[in-house]
């Protein structure tokens, strides 16, 4: 079985599950799908400015709050504004949501406008090209910016994400080309809509996921519902026509894609905090607003063994790699604190560092073993992109309740 996106329909919310051929290796569930999503580019209205923490409040659609940092505003697009040379109560600008809310805050939003595409994301700033860090060979990354460089303008620059390192160069230029085209549209536009309007609905979830980097290692997209099957043909004949040919549509009533990859029972485990290891010892996973701890336990793993030192390098090696797999699976993302069984031997704590560091490395989401505390506790961080799993699925129950 080789490896799969599978995108199906799961308690009134589509799931997005990555499949490399043996097990789910990441999860996603979209509730937001009709509503507002990240990525939303928006006309918004300055509702209030809190001057001590250098902050304003922007109302978009949906009469949604979002909260802009004004240290970070530079060059904002303004749609209606006043006789002022900063950002004032009361104007419309032009905003994009860059954070989803998570728990008490507010979403977040930015007036740097950026627009994603396979291999490159044209930003606001003008005239720059950046080099995604994960493309680490210099010849490369001189290679993408000299080839990039000449496409910029002194209204927009790109960032070169790490798909363009295998790219077509031919295909690199037209999708600039491409992204240029639909930020002047955008632009236009903003002009002449109402504030609140949309002028950019985000890609569903699914498409995100096919599009950022994950079509050059997944063999097959799955679907079975016909919506989402014909959206998806779409953007991949417009955007991805190379990657066309991986899509299929299941229709197999007797043997649901639930079923075929026990979906529901993944998602199912997911809500659980403790996980067991084939040693008998266990992780448990803990979420915070500040951060998620992690603790490495025994439990049954050393009854009847006389050698603790080597059970509990044992424990740990195995727990390493589950919790790499777990951050994944959930998207555990921030700053997460794990607790490994002490260890004697200095030899057995610098192994046991690199295999987590190892595991981690093969994310596509940036994540970092930062240092081991005095307190021995690993200290890792994970970069926030969407909502971790642990919040998409207290909304989906809070949905199941309101309903």
């Amino acid at each position: 079985m080789g490896s799969k996106i599978i995108i199906t329909g799961y308690r009134n919310a589509i799931v997005t599950c990555m499949h490399d051929g043996k097990r789910m290796i990441g999860l996603d569930i979209d509730t937001e799908h009709d509503k507002y999503m990240l990525g939303d580019i928006c006309v918004g209205k300055v509702r209030n400015i809190i001057k001590n923490i250098n902050a304003a409040f922007v109302e978009i659609n949906d009469k949604k709050i979002c909260y802009l940092s004004l240290a970070d505003v530079t060059d904002p697009y303004f749609v209606k504004h006043g006789n002022s040379d900063n950002i004032k109560v009361g104007d419309e600008i032009l905003v994009q949501v860059s954070r989803d809310n998570v728990k008490s805050k507010a979403p977040g939003c930015s007036t740097s406008i950026e627009l994603t595409g396979k291999n490159l994301v044209l930003t606001r700033d003008a005239g720059k090209v950046s080099v995604s860090s994960k493309i680490e060979d210099p010849a490369e990354r001189r290679r993408l910016k000299d080839l990039v460089t000449p496409l910029c303008t002194d209204s927009y620059g790109f960032i070169v994400r790490t798909n363009a390192l295998a790219a077509d160069p031919g295909r690199i230029k037209d999708e600039a080309v491409s992204l240029a085209a639909e930020y002047e549209k955008i632009l236009l536009l903003a002009k002449t809509r109402s504030c609140f309007s949309v002028i950019k609905k985000a890609y569903p979830d699914y498409i995100r996921i096919v599009r950022d980097g994950y079509s050059d290692v997944f063999e097959e997209f799955i679907t079975d519902d016909e919506k989402i099957y014909e959206t998806l043909r779409e953007y991949l004949a417009d955007f991805q026509p190379e990657d066309l040919g991986k899509l299929s549509f299941y229709d197999n009533a007797d043997y649901p894609l639930d079923a075929k990859f026990n979906i529901s029972k993944c998602i199912g485990d997911c809500y659980h905090e403790k996980v067991w290891l084939k040693s008998g010892g266990s992780i448990v996973i803990q979420t915070t607003e500040a951060l998620t701890a992690i603790d490495v336990n025994t439990e049954k793993a050393i009854k009847g063994k006389n050698d603790t030192q080597a059970m509990f390098r044992k424990i740990n090696l195995e727990a390493a790699e589950e919790i790499a797999y777990q951050l994944r699976l959930r998207n555990i993302t921030g700053i997460i604190i794990i607790d490994f069984i002490d260890m004697l031997d200095g030899k057995d704590r610098a192994e046991l560092f690199d295999r987590l560091s190892e595991a981690v490395r093969h994310d596509p989401i940036k994540t970092a073993v930062v240092d081991t505390t005095r307190l021995n506790l690993v200290e890792v961080t994970r970069k926030k992109t969407r909502r971790p799993l642990k919040d998409q699925l207290k909304a989906l129950d809070d949905i199941q309740k309101q309903g």
